[in-house]
């Protein structure tokens, strides 16, 4: 009862409506940054490196170089502040 308990919350979850990418696209992810009593969307732009996971703990890794300096962000895929 446990586990279906816990798929019927992970359904509900899910996004639906990610746009299809793999390893080597370009993407642009928009992340709803929030501080105090404000939020903003904050852009981080660069190159997949990493799809890993499946279901409600898939991630992805974007790499982009900013000012002569790789950074790398991790963001889970179906998290509600990923716009």
């Amino acid at each position: 009862m446990n586990l279906n308990l816990v798929n019927e919350i992970t359904k509900s979850q899910l996004k639906t409506d990610i746009p299809e990418f793999r390893s080597g696209s370009t993407v642009r992810v928009h992340v709803k940054i929030i501080e105090g009593g404000k939020s903003r969307i904050q852009v981080f732009e660069g190159v997949v490196i990493e799809r890993t996971g499946g279901g409600i703990a898939e991630s992805f890794t974007v790499r982009k170089i900013s000012n002569q300096i790789g950074v790398e962000r991790k963001f889970p895929l179906h998290s509600p502040i990923i716009e």
